[in-house]
């Protein structure tokens, strides 16, 4: 069955934005945004909030700035082409290779989890990570840990969510004292 993730930087003190919504504690390393880019090689699809959508336009023309590197290429080769499903209640189209939801998110999940493939699928967005969160969807937890402290801001665990009791998978170190942090559900 294909494995439902949620993959967010985090500060120290639980965040994945500061008290102001800003990620500028967050530019990953060279080392960090290849580790990014082998983690995307695994999926198969990525659900997403608008507001995570409205960020990620971006790279829908990226390869077009001059000032774009191997890395922001490799990260273009995997990310336009694959498919991601957007889940909005103000949006009426979207671009690239996306589409609106038609069902409720668990409904989506069951349908992806049904289809041929192994895949997994990832979840994006604070808002729709913690809707899946509190269905128990998620299967796997990745964090990466930056060394800072913002003092508020959107939680990486957002309130409301059941107790979930996780193992440790994977702990890897990376520049700048960064920590990527695999946890898998133990169900």
């Amino acid at each position: 069955m294909r494995k439902v993730i949620y993959s967010m930087s985090m500060t120290m003190d639980g965040f994945i934005t500061g008290p102001d919504g800003g990620i500028d504690w967050s530019v990953p390393g060279d080392d960090i945004y290849q580790a990014s880019i082998d983690e995307a090689k695994d999926l198969s699809v990525h659900l997403m909030g608008r507001k995570l959508y409205d960020i990620m336009l971006y790279w829908e023309t990226a390869a077009d700035n001059p000032e774009s590197t191997a890395l922001d290429l490799d990260w273009i080769a995997l990310w336009n082409p694959l498919p991601k499903i957007v889940f909005s209640r103000t949006l009426s189209a979207v671009q690239g290779n996306a589409r609106l939801a038609t069902r409720p998110l668990a409904e989506e999940i069951e349908a992806l989890r049904a289809q041929d493939g192994d895949g997994e699928i990832a979840v994006g967005g604070a808002d729709l990570a913690a809707q899946a969160a509190r269905l128990g969807l998620i299967d796997e937890y990745r964090i990466n840990l930056f060394p800072v402290v913002v003092g508020g801001g959107t939680p990486y665990f957002a309130p409301g969510i059941a107790r979930t009791n996780l193992e440790l998978r994977s702990a890897r170190e990376f520049s700048g004292g960064v920590m990527r942090l695999c946890y898998g559900v133990k169900r």
